[in-house]
C-alpha cells in the first residue's frame, strides 16, 4: 500500500449538492478499488489559471489515500470518463521524506475539517442577521 494524494477540480456550474455529490462519488471510486481515505480538504470555489471549457472558476477538493499501485490506473481511467471533474492530477508519496510530508498534510487537513465545524455556526448566523435590516430598509425605502 502507497501513499498517494488526488487533487480534482469539479465544473463550478453545480449547485452545492451536485458538488457534494460529485466528490462523494471520486471518493467512492477509490474506496471501491480497495483504498482507504485518510483525510480530505476541501479547497472551495477557486478562480483557475487559465479558462478550461470556458469555465473562469472551478471547486477544488483534495483526497488524500493509501491504496495497491495496481489500482491507480483504473482509478484514472474512471477520473477521465467522468464528465464532472474539469482536472485532476495524482501525486505519489514514495520516499521516507515525502511520506512524512503526506502525514503533516493528513493531519493538517483532519485538523482543518474539524475547526470549520465549530467556526461555521457563528457565520451562518451572521448572514440571517444581515439580511433581516436589508429587508426593514427597503419598506422604508418604499414609503419615502
Amino acid at each position: 500500500m502507497r501513499n498517494y494524494e488526488n487533487l480534482v477540480i469539479v465544473k463550478p456550474t453545480f449547485t452545492a449538492e451536485e458538488i457534494q455529490a460529485s466528490i462523494a462519488a471520486i471518493e467512492e471510486v477509490i474506496t471501491s478499488n480497495g483504498g482507504e481515505i485518510a483525510a480530505t480538504s476541501p479547497m472551495g470555489m477557486r478562480k483557475l489559471a487559465y479558462p478550461i471549457n470556458k469555465n473562469e472558476r472551478g471547486y477544488y477538493h483534495v483526497v488524500y489515500y493509501t491504496i495497491a499501485p495496481a489500482a491507480i490506473s483504473e482509478i484514472e481511467r474512471r477520473f477521465r470518463i467522468n464528465e464532472d471533474l474539469l482536472r485532476f492530477v495524482t501525486i505519489k508519496y514514495d520516499t521516507k521524506r515525502e511520506i512524512a510530508a503526506f502525514n503533516t498534510l493528513v493531519e493538517k487537513a483532519k485538523k482543518d475539517a474539524q475547526a470549520p465545524a465549530k467556526t461555521e455556526a457563528p457565520a451562518e448566523e451572521a448572514p440571517v442577521a444581515e439580511e433581516a435590516p436589508v429587508a426593514e430598509a427597503a419598506p422604508e425605502a418604499a414609503a419615502e
